[in-house]
């Protein structure tokens, strides 16, 4: 499967790092690049933007606000406008659930799929294989 991951944070990194060992394609981005470098190393391809990285089947997100899921999914060549019909995006931001909704129509007006993964607790250490969500 192609996968697109943007946000590269404490808990990012070590999920899309497990979508590469489990042999996923995986395409990576985060506004710091150099947090996209060890997985370049471990087989990420590097979006060099948001675009492109929404080209796979499924896109994650991973991003600390609603500002910042604004900006990546409705900005200017953000994912709404890239992800082709029947892609999913799943959502494991923290934002709110205004924003959720809006996302849900955005997405289901484009034929892509939303699926919203909310984090209220997690647990997820550096190098752990997983990561739990409550």
């Amino acid at each position: 499967m192609d996968v697109g991951f943007i946000g590269l944070g404490h808990m990012g990194t070590p999920m899309a790092l497990n979508l590469l060992k489990a042999g996923h394609r995986v395409t990576v981005y985060n506004r710091t690049h150099a947090k996209t470098q060890a997985l370049a190393s471990n087989g990420a391809q590097v979006a060099e933007r948001i675009a492109d990285a929404c080209h796979g089947d499924v896109l994650v997100t991973m991003l600390s606000d609603d500002v910042a899921v604004e900006g990546v999914v409705f900005g200017d060549e953000g994912a709404l406008s890239v992800l082709g019909r029947k892609a999913i995006h799943i959502s494991m931001s923290t934002i709110s659930i205004v924003l959720s909704e809006r996302l849900a129509d955005a997405h289901q007006k484009a034929g892509q799929g939303y699926v919203s993964s909310r984090r209220a607790q997690t647990k997820c250490s550096r190098g752990a294989s997983r990561c739990s969500m409550r």
